[in-house]
């Protein structure tokens, strides 16, 4: 099924060497990995994950045996068959993320990549939409492209013979872009419907945590119900087969329910979670979390510079020139690494970073927005200034990370 999570967490990691916090988790995705790239459409790249195989290898295998149940004379042809069944299906999923990709482009929202995978595809789009009526456009598309693919498969089916090739495939396409279409537009969570849903909640209450809570408890009752109601109603339905294919195939329905109700209820509870997370990211203020710091010339001994701080209360130093303007940032490594006993001998400016453009850092940036100037322009340590351009003090990256660590915690046990 298609587009279990469009916002996939990050989960591996690819930070650069002193890089920590929540703007190294911003980055890790961009690694080059999920699977084999097959390419980049507008620009996102799009990945195969190992799992699509063994799905792929499944469809081949049960396609394989309808095929020759409805056309016998193919013999060992109809895997090969199947096989192009699999992979046109799956192009197919990916035409449903590309439209959940292009609408998201479309409003200014990043995508880091598609990926297909067990049960479908995924969008990971880095940002949430502005206003509820994005956010149900961005859901309804990828839905509504399905819906049409099945139906430009349903014209096709009526230039070629029904019990051909050809035939077979476009009947099977049509089925399967329908099953897309109605499975993703049911309204719960992590689904498209859900996200449907959670816009309708949010317009109406105003609220976007509302919306999401809606839609989060609805996509657990459905997995719920996807547990219990897929099996019976697939038993109900086949009465008439032999007792032991029976068997087999309850067994199999059971599972399959089982695995769904699994990827909605963990979907659910995810993007449950990182809602409440995003809403206690504004706790996380550029301005609370500052380190007060006194300026020092660049060639100030160590222990001079460590005396003067203990004397102000502060925590950090500023490298500053002979006109007082702030030239670096003296790394907390740097300091740390110097032994007691030649701290005399040290001069501050040997262990500071030159400041670059980014590593200025508004004192009144908050919550998203300074979690994303952190991951575009990663560094150990930042300059903290006033909008007059006064120097506030500075940021250190461990202490956004702990404070990005407690916010999640919370939202843990919210």
């Amino acid at each position: 099924m298609a587009d279990p999570d469009n916002r996939a967490e990050p989960q591996t990691s690819d930070r650069k060497p002193g890089e920590t916090g929540p703007a190294a988790e911003s980055r890790s995705p961009r690694r080059p990995g999920g699977g084999i790239l097959m390419g980049r459409p507008f620009g996102v790249p799009v990945y195969v994950a190992p799992s699509w195989f063994l799905v792929a290898a499944l469809i081949t295998w049960v396609f394989g045996g309808q095929l020759d149940r409805i056309l016998p004379d193919l013999g060992a042809a109809r895997y090969l068959i199947a096989l192009f069944f699999a992979v046109a299906f799956y192009a197919s999923v990916l035409v449903h993320e590309l439209a959940h990709t292009v609408a998201a482009l479309r409003f200014s929202l990043p995508v880091r990549r598609i990926q297909l995978q067990f049960f479908g595809g995924v969008s990971e789009i880095e940002k949430e939409s502005e206003t509820p009526g994005r956010e149900f456009v961005l859901a309804f598309v990828g839905p509504l492209l399905s819906l049409v693919l099945a139906g430009v498969f349903y014209l096709g089916m009526f230039t070629v013979e029904a019990r051909s090739v050809p035939g077979v495939l476009l009947a099977g396409l049509m089925i399967s872009n329908l099953i897309v279409a109605a499975f993703n537009l049911l309204p719960g969570l992590p689904l498209d419907g859900g996200r449907m849903l959670r816009a309708v909640v949010w317009k109406l209450s105003g609220d976007p945590m509302t919306g999401t809570v809606a839609a989060a408890w609805t996509g657990r009752a459905l997995a719920v119900t996807v547990l219990i109601g897929l099996p019976l109603a697939t038993h109900a339905t086949g009465l008439s087969r032999g007792e032991s294919v029976g068997s087999l195939n309850s067994l199999t329905d059971a599972l399959l329910a089982a695995i769904l109700a699994a990827i909605i209820w963990t979907g659910a509870g995810n993007s449950l979670r990182m809602a409440r997370l995003r809403a206690r990211l504004p706790e996380l203020r550029a301005r609370v979390l500052t380190r007060r710091a006194v300026p020092v010339t660049a060639d100030t001994p160590l222990s001079e510079a460590l005396r003067r701080a203990n004397e102000a209360g502060a925590r950090a130093l500023v490298v500053v020139d002979g006109q007082g303007e702030p030239t670096g940032v003296v790394r907390e490594a740097g300091i740390v690494s110097v032994p007691e006993h030649r701290r005399p001998w040290v001069a501050v400016g040997g262990l500071s970073q030159d400041l670059t453009e980014g590593m200025r850092v508004s004192a009144e940036l908050a919550g998203e927005e300074l979690i994303e100037h952190l991951r575009e322009v990663p560094a150990t340590e930042y300059l903290v200034v006033e909008e007059t351009g006064e120097i506030y003090g500075v940021l250190s990256t461990g202490d956004v990370e702990r404070a990005f660590v407690a916010a999640m915690s919370k939202s843990r046990t919210a």
